[in-house]
């Protein structure tokens, strides 16, 4: 899997264009799920690319086998009918093993290659799984005059896919980020839970037993499942200047163990999750929007220090250049959000 670092940045076909040098940062807090074969959905989605920063076309799992063309079909016509304006275009298309990945990904680019921002890719093994993308989308973007280059999503939801994570970040500048897939990384592993992300009741780590009274309760917490996966898919993420995001909770009738998961995703250093259900929008956009307080003050951080040298007291405390880098990167998102979402540029006090 080597390659030369001159050869990394050219194009894999005559033709194709240039790879990105850097992947965009644009809002990703909701990754919204759109069975394209659902006529109903489909209704609905002037409507939500006003919600939503990405609407996701899914055409792999809870998608039936006899609706999976009709998805895929139903998703080009909801690109070419609608603006998406600066809404992400994306699609997570079926494994690369299914008898329908190739017919996926060659009308998607024929049909909105330039229209297609990301297409995420399921059950990634490891590093080769990207690099064969990889060409075959450079082949098509070459063949259908695709002016810039469909950035690819790797979902990690295998254990071979977990032990190469570093290296499926690096394995194409395509790769715009990764999601973890609890549930198939569930069964992947043999892990005892049919649970779709979220804590479980029995994965707890106990208090030690009172020695002066052995029969007392000892109180337990319940643990993260996810932790480790997540860490290590954020720091092989960041190592590759791509973007992390946790991936669905199942259990649509909790939303506070989803607030909760999603936070813990975002402590850890997640943009976003996806968003199975219309009610989960508002807490992907809640969790993952940098909070107003956080914003006002970097923004007077920045005031306090315009070039970024130097040491000031803002607000009792003592704020230096790596504050003021923090403050920038708070600062630049806040904005890239405001643009989109006029409620929180009101709160953050962005014009």
């Amino acid at each position: 899997m080597l390659r030369s670092p001159r050869d990394f940045f050219q194009p894999l076909a005559i033709g194709a264009p240039e790879p990105l040098r850097e992947i965009p940062v644009t809002p990703g807090r909701m990754i919204h799920f759109l069975n394209a074969a659902n006529q109903k959905m489909v209704d609905r989605v002037p409507k939500m690319l006003k919600q939503v920063d990405i609407l996701l076309g899914n055409l792999e799992d809870a998608v039936p086998t006899e609706q999976k063309v009709d998805a895929r079909r139903g998703f080009i016509k909801v690109v070419k009918d609608n603006d998406f304006g600066s809404t992400g275009a994306w699609s997570r298309v079926n494994s690369l093993d299914s008898p329908w990945f190739l017919d996926d990904v060659t009308e998607y680019v024929a049909e909105i290659g330039n229209n297609l921002d990301v297409i995420m890719i399921p059950k990634v093994l490891g590093p080769q799984d990207i690099a064969f993308v990889d060409r075959l989308l450079a082949q098509l973007e070459a063949r259908h005059n695709i002016a810039k280059p469909i950035m690819v999503h790797a979902i990690l939801e295998t254990g071979g896919g977990v032990a190469q994570v570093e290296e499926i970040a690096l394995a194409s500048p395509r790769l715009q980020g990764m999601s973890l897939g609890p549930a198939d990384l569930a069964a992947s592993r043999r892990m005892k839970t049919t649970r779709v992300g979220g804590g479980h009741p029995a994965y707890v780590v106990r208090t030690d037993p009172n020695l002066d009274n052995p029969e007392a309760e000892r109180p337990g917490t319940q643990q993260d499942l996810w932790h480790y996966t997540m860490a290590r898919m954020v720091d092989a993420c960041v190592n590759a200047g791509a973007l992390p995001y946790y991936g669905p909770f199942g259990d649509i009738s909790d939303p506070i163990g989803c607030e909760d998961q999603f936070r813990a995703a975002f402590l850890l250093g997640c943009v976003g999750a996806w968003s199975l259900h219309p009610s989960q929008i508002e807490i992907a956009r809640k969790v993952f929007s940098p909070d107003p307080t956080e914003v006002k003050m970097a923004l007077k951080i920045l005031d306090a220090i315009p070039d970024g040298s130097g040491v000031a007291m803002v607000d009792g405390k003592m704020q230096d250049d790596a504050t003021w880098k923090q403050a920038q990167v708070m600062v630049k998102y806040a904005r890239l959000i405001a643009e989109r979402d006029p409620e929180l540029a009101s709160q953050y006090g962005i014009d």
